[in-house]
């Protein structure tokens, strides 16, 4: 005997929906800070990591490190990476974005040198391990901000005056400690010179 159609049809609709969730979902995930403090003119180094879904191959990983700066919409290289690092040969980034990753450690980093303040901005990580391309966190973000530095003038000063400070302190509390000890022996000895004194002026001590 046959169903009729409108019976079907639910579970038709029912085997699609729940027939591809049972399937593995493949996927990339990475990882990276929200942001990242650097001082100006030192290194920084931009942290990714990534999980994968399929086996792992320095062949078939491919990286990708974007940047766009704070005031332009558009994105612009700053690191390439397939089986070898290919560092920028033109753009800001020459010279200055070096690899420190370990594909099989499943890092992804990137160190930038020397950084000025015209690296403000946002750095964009981009992972790639074929099939395996997609996910629900398939780029990593980081907002780079570049702070200027103390002068190394304006460091000596505030050693110096903190030194001399507690090199004051210091110097008052020993000289307090010394006078302190010296009045009280003083006292103990007048005290005892008094009582001798004493002692050979009353005839009644033997």
């Amino acid at each position: 005997m046959s169903h009729p159609m409108y019976r079907i049809w639910p579970l038709l609709l029912l085997g699609g929906l729940v027939v591809p969730g049972v399937r593995h979902v493949s996927g990339i995930e990475i990882y990276t800070p929200t942001e990242v403090e650097a001082l100006n003119g030192t290194n920084v180094k931009l942290k990714c990591t990534f999980t994968t879904t399929h086996p792992l191959s320095p062949k078939t990983i491919i990286v990708s490190w974007n940047f766009r700066s704070l005031n332009s919409r558009s994105d612009e290289s700053v690191f390439f990476y397939q089986e070898v690092p290919y560092p920028p040969q033109e753009g800001r980034f020459k010279g200055r974005a070096v690899w420190s990753g370990d594909i099989m450690r499943r890092d992804a980093s990137i160190t930038l040198q020397d950084v000025p303040p015209t690296f403000n901005g946002t750095y964009i990580c981009q992972v790639r391990n074929r099939p395996d391309v997609h996910g629900l966190h398939s780029n990593g973000e980081i907002i780079l901000r570049v702070v200027n530095k103390v002068s190394i003038s304006e460091i000596g000063i505030l050693a110096a005056a903190v030194g001399g400070a507690c090199g004051v302190i210091l110097l008052l509390l020993i000289i307090f400690v010394v006078v302190r000890f010296y009045r009280k022996r003083g006292m103990e000895d007048d005290i005892e010179m008094h009582s001798r004194e004493q002692e050979w002026k009353d005839p009644t001590v033997w």
